[in-house]
């Protein structure tokens, strides 16, 4: 179905990702099914087409992610790993604090999580992670229960993110830190229409290629260009709450760690 610039722009601080499937407007409540399906088709692959769909450079992204973190090396240490399914960021977080740390992984998707806890077992990480299935905008936890909350490539999956950005100030001790990688918006004059002929025309094909599917792939690059700019993301954490919100862009800013405190 073909789409008006307009569909092409990205949403602003103000909202419109909840009515954005990729480059198509559905109906508010709809998106969330649509969503769910594509992780469903991808899941067994996931991590696969993310080193696809980064040319491997979401590795080093996450170990810097990891890095800014600095998860103390503590049994009392208690993170939050949202959209985390296949437990990449948890794994990561567990081994940087000499396996004291603690990290519940939720996503609202359960194939994801079977893969998740699937590897936590291999890993020899089961004793430090939970596996949770629920929503982002619906958290089952207490107030003040974790000391940080990260999300790697899954906020601009959540219909509501402003709904979710509140939930996550509202279950951080004070003092906790919110992480959010995501894809953004590209700064660099001539990276930019490379990563967009390499979103549109290649992505979706090796998708297809190594799952069977292509559309699930399609809407991932076009989730990317409707997800907000750096400032507009980074104004939405503001808005929740977060005091001290900064963001640093990766590899020109295909990639941004946008960062957070409850204080």
């Amino acid at each position: 179905m073909e789409t008006d610039m307009s569909d092409r722009e990205r949403t602003s601080a103000d909202g419109g990702m909840e009515t954005s499937y990729g480059f198509r407007q559905v109906a508010e409540g709809e998106k969330q099914a649509l969503v769910n399906d594509v992780f469903h088709k991808v899941a067994k692959r996931y991590d696969i087409m993310n080193d696809i769909m980064s040319a491997g450079l979401h590795r080093a992204w996450k170990d810097a992610m990891i890095a800014a973190l600095n998860p103390r090396k503590e049994a009392s240490y208690r993170v939050l790993d949202v959209a985390g399914g296949t437990g990449d960021i948890a794994f990561r977080i567990v081994e940087a604090s000499d396996r004291l740390a603690h990290a519940t992984v939720l996503d609202i998707n359960g194939s994801m999580l079977a893969v998740g806890a699937d590897r936590a077992a291999k890993k020899g990480l089961a004793a430090n992670l939970d596996f949770v299935e629920a929503n982002a905008e619906e958290l089952p936890f207490e107030n003040n229960s974790f000391d940080a909350y990260t999300i790697a490539f899954g906020i601009r999956n959540v219909p509501r993110i402003d709904v979710a950005l509140s939930e996550a100030y509202r279950v951080l001790k004070r003092g906790g830190r919110l992480l959010v990688l995501e894809f953004s918006e590209v700064e660099v004059p001539l990276l930019d229409r490379f990563y967009d002929t390499w979103s549109f025309k290649a992505i979706p094909q090796f998708g297809k290629m190594v799952t069977g599917e292509a559309e699930p792939y399609q809407y991932l690059v076009e989730s990317i260009r409707k997800f907000p700019n750096q400032a507009d993301f980074a104004e939405m954490i503001r808005a929740a709450g977060f005091s001290r919100v900064s963001f640093t862009n990766y590899t020109g800013g295909i990639a941004a760690l946008h960062s957070g405190w409850k204080l």
